[in-house]
């Protein structure tokens, strides 16, 4: 079978049937809020993203939270705890590889000063902090990112969520053309009430020849369209990753956090993703729906939790907004030249040389 044409996808694709929130963004969950400081210096292009969960101390409020390793070739902090006790307690942290020791420092101080018995009369803090490996485009022995470019990430959080190469995703390859962050959201009628699942994505992950888009295989003649050195430089194995995180303003415990979560790998599959050795695919859900208070004489919220049997719209919204925020990701990405005259081309300017 040929493969289609990539002038007949041209557009970009709409996935799925259920809407989406107003901005279509992880940010249509309530209180939800996004940040990014984004270094752009010759070889030095990377960043850093932050996902607040809400506006107040995460530290003292914590929110239920699942996690799902579907390929755990990563070098991430804070996953062993948050799977033992299914809670964030930081922000989420978006970097690259060896900026995880730095963001992590960062966060821990952060927790300090809005804390100061933090790992004195209090208990220490877990940290967050999940990455991608952007040494492609950047420089990352340079280890760039530092205390000031995480606080800074936090400070400038809001409703808005830039995307493509911005902020963690500045230096992320994603089908061996320019990736980074993307974000979208999807409303599912759960029972009586109708949630929100809002995904947000570091995509850094996939072979050009496996891409599919909105449905559409068109990896195959995008290759084709490729200049020859780009065509040298999209060749070998995969070794990428992506983070998918997922929010929802419906009251679900950790465990069905985990549930959620898993269901990312669906939105994941849809682009063409084979999960490849040396791709680190990891996705994390958290709830918005109430908190969990940080000190043991406040009492435990009394939650009315979704019930098992009515998850499955919630499951529909979790991989339709993942592979939509990885669509975004893609569609807003702009060429980026970093390390060593390295490139990365758009994909819509691959798009339109195809269809030209």
């Amino acid at each position: 079978m040929t493969p289609p044409r990539a002038s007949a996808a041209t557009a970009l694709p709409r996935i799925g049937l259920l809407d989406a929130g107003p901005l279509d963004a992880i940010t249509d969950v309530a209180g939800v809020t996004v940040g990014h400081v984004t270094l752009a210096d010759g070889p030095v292009q990377t960043g850093v993203t932050v996902i607040h969960p809400h506006a107040l101390d995460p530290y003292r409020n914590k929110v239920p939270a699942g996690a799902a390793v579907i390929n755990g070739f990563g070098k991430s902090v804070g996953l062993v705890q948050l799977e033992e006790l299914g809670q964030l307690e930081t922000p989420i942290a978006l970097t690259n590889t060896f900026s995880v020791p730095a963001v992590a420092q960062a966060q821990i101080r952060e927790c300090v000063r809005a804390n100061p018995e933090t790992g004195r009369a209090l208990p220490t803090v877990n940290p967050l902090v999940l990455e991608c490996n952007d040494g492609f485009l950047n420089d990352i022995q340079r280890m760039a990112l530092g205390d000031d470019h995480y606080r800074a990430a936090c400070d400038c959080a809001g409703a808005q969520v830039p995307q493509g190469a911005v902020g963690a995703g500045r230096g992320m390859s994603s089908f061996q053309l320019k990736g980074g962050i993307g974000t979208a959201s999807r409303r599912a009628p759960v029972g009586g009430a109708r949630y929100t699942v809002g995904a947000l994505v570091l995509a850094n992950y996939g072979l050009l020849q496996n891409l599919v888009w909105g449905s559409a295989p068109i990896g195959a003649s995008l290759s084709a369209a490729l200049e020859a050195e780009a065509r040298a430089a999209a060749a070998g194995p995969e070794k990428g990753s992506i983070i998918m995180v997922l929010a929802t303003d419906a009251p679900l415990d950790a465990r069905q956090l985990g549930r959620l979560a898993r269901r990312a790998a669906a939105g994941l599959a849809r682009t063409g993703s084979v999960y490849g050795h040396g791709s680190g695919d990891i996705a994390l859900a958290f709830s918005t729906a109430y908190t969990l208070p940080h000190l043991p004489g406040a009492a435990m919220p009394a939650v009315a939790l979704v019930h098992e049997t009515l998850l499955d719209g919630l499951f529909q919204a979790a991989a339709d907004s993942v592979e939509q925020a990885i669509v975004h990701a893609l569609w807003h990405a702009e060429t980026v030249t970093g390390r060593q005259g390295h490139c990365r081309r758009a994909l819509r300017d691959l798009l339109a040389r195809a269809a030209g």
